[in-house]
Order: C-alpha cells, then structure tokens, then sequence
C-alpha cells in the first residue's frame, strides 16, 4: 500500500496559528522539534503531508487519528514512523519527505504487516 501527499505551505502557515489544531494533529515531540527550527513552517508541513500520505496507505483497511502518526527523524535525520495504536504496532512504514518554501510533499510506504 502506498499513500502521498502534497500541501502548500501557506495553508499550512495559516493553520498553526491555531494552537487547537496543531494540539489535535501533531504530537508534543514533533510540536518540539517543528518549533525549534528556523523555518518552522516547512517542518509542520512536510509532517502534516506524511499524517496524511500514512493514512492514505493505510486507508480501507485502518483508521488512526493523525496526532497518533508520529514522525521523528533518527540520529541521521531519516524520518520514521511511530503508529500510537495497539492494533497498529505491526504494521512497519517507510517515508520520505522533502519540502520548499512553497510546497512540502511526502510518500508512504507500508513495508510489511505482521498480522
């Protein structure tokens, strides 16, 4: 299953401003790490699209709020996936994400589900 995604930045931009939203759609981590970075706006956005790539693979046959999709990078700045659903920790996902001053796009990849 394969799910992608693109979003405009300044969509994105005018949706952080409301602190609810970013409550409900990213986790305190990523709040963290998007808050921290110079050009916070790409990061929300190229994370909101990978919420949204993820559950497009995963759509039809699952469902998970997108505050429970987390992406965090590992030590090499590879983004990686964290489903917070009991039901879903089986299931493994690859993502890539990349992003410009406009647009940030992602591609999902579910790799294997364990059943």
């Amino acid at each position: 299953m394969i799910g992608i995604d693109i979003v405009e930045t300044k969509r994105i931009a005018k949706l952080i401003r409301n602190k609810r939203f970013v409550q409900r759609v990213f986790s305190s981590e990523e709040i963290n790490y998007c808050e921290n970075k110079k050009n916070k706006v790409q990061h929300y956005s190229a994370r909101f699209a990978a919420k949204e790539a993820i559950w497009k693979a995963l759509s039809g046959k699952y469902s998970i709020p997108l505050k429970n999709i987390v992406i965090r990078n590992i030590q090499n700045g590879k983004p990686e996936v964290v489903l917070e659903d009991k039901k879903l920790k089986r299931i493994k996902l690859e993502v890539s994400l990349s992003h410009t001053k406009e647009y940030a796009i992602a591609v999902a990849i579910v790799v294997y589900n364990l059943k």
